[in-house]
């Protein structure tokens, strides 16, 4: 018997429970989607209940199992009662995708205390707070995914992102969370792995856009002359959430449009 396996099973995850946090718009909303569509049952969260029914009624339309809870990341309480919720509905915690994020431009002279603690609280600590509140469950499981959705803009790259010190400080300490979060989990079978996008069209990028110019500038700087689409990120979370990366863990995936490369 031949041991390659169809493509098909590969990428399947049926029967797995999923939860994608940042999931009412953006790359989360296309994360959940698709995960329902390989499919997962899928938690879909973030931080307002009628967004994130929405995406819901979006997977059961077409088939899906899904359902929806609030959580501010940030709250560990709040964290505690997603990952139950999950375990309660769905009966336990398989893949937990760390997705949830913001990004506020701001001058570094105008940037305030209260700026630097919320990108971190969100992008940071949140990300820490449901790895290992979710991780507790795999352990005790045999196993599970975390897949974060970092940033090419992580620093030590050698680009520089303007407006961006508290954002890029989170990211850059997703991928060192990222590699140390591997090997402290991996005898308990968890893989740990991230997707750094470049720039993709969602909300987040709508400072840019805003300005035709800077948009223009940001595309020429690209060696593909084009924005991300949500989805392009879905497939590589996918691909990092199933056993098509069996033997990946402490992985930072750049999907970034060659910007890196450039």
């Amino acid at each position: 018997m031949s041991d390659v396996k169809d493509p098909g099973e590969i990428f399947s995850l049926e029967g797995k429970s999923i939860i994608v946090t940042g999931a009412r718009r953006g790359m989360g909303r296309t994360h959940a989607i698709l995960m329902a569509k390989a499919g997962a049952k899928v938690v879909v969260s973030d931080i307002d209940q009628k967004d994130c029914e929405r995406v819901v009624e979006e997977i059961k339309e077409e088939g899906g199992e899904a359902i929806a809870k609030k959580c501010d990341i940030s709250k560990k309480e709040e964290v505690d009662a997603l990952i139950k919720t999950t375990k309660n509905e769905f009966g336990s915690v398989d893949v937990l995708v760390n997705n949830a994020g913001i990004a506020d431009f701001k001058d570094f002279f105008q940037m305030t205390e209260e700026d630097w603690e919320r990108t971190l609280d969100i992008n940071l600590k949140g990300y820490f707070l449901c790895s290992q509140a979710a991780a507790k469950e795999m352990k005790e499981q045999g196993g599970g995914v975390i897949v974060h959705v970092g940033s090419v803009a992580m620093g030590q790259v050698g680009i520089g992102f303007p407006n961006l010190v508290h954002y890029v400080a989170s990211k850059g300490g997703i991928a060192g969370m990222t590699e140390a979060m591997a090997v402290d989990l991996a005898q308990y079978k968890i893989r740990v792995n991230a997707v750094a996008p470049g720039m993709i069209d969602t909300p987040m990028i709508d400072p840019i856009k805003a300005d035709k110019s800077s948009m223009e500038a940001a595309v020429q700087r690209l060696p593909m002359k084009r924005a991300g689409e949500p989805v392009e990120i879905s497939k590589a979370v996918l691909f990092l959430a199933s056993d098509a990366s069996s033997y990946m863990t402490g992985a930072v995936v750049n999907v970034d449009g060659g910007w890196l490369a450039s």
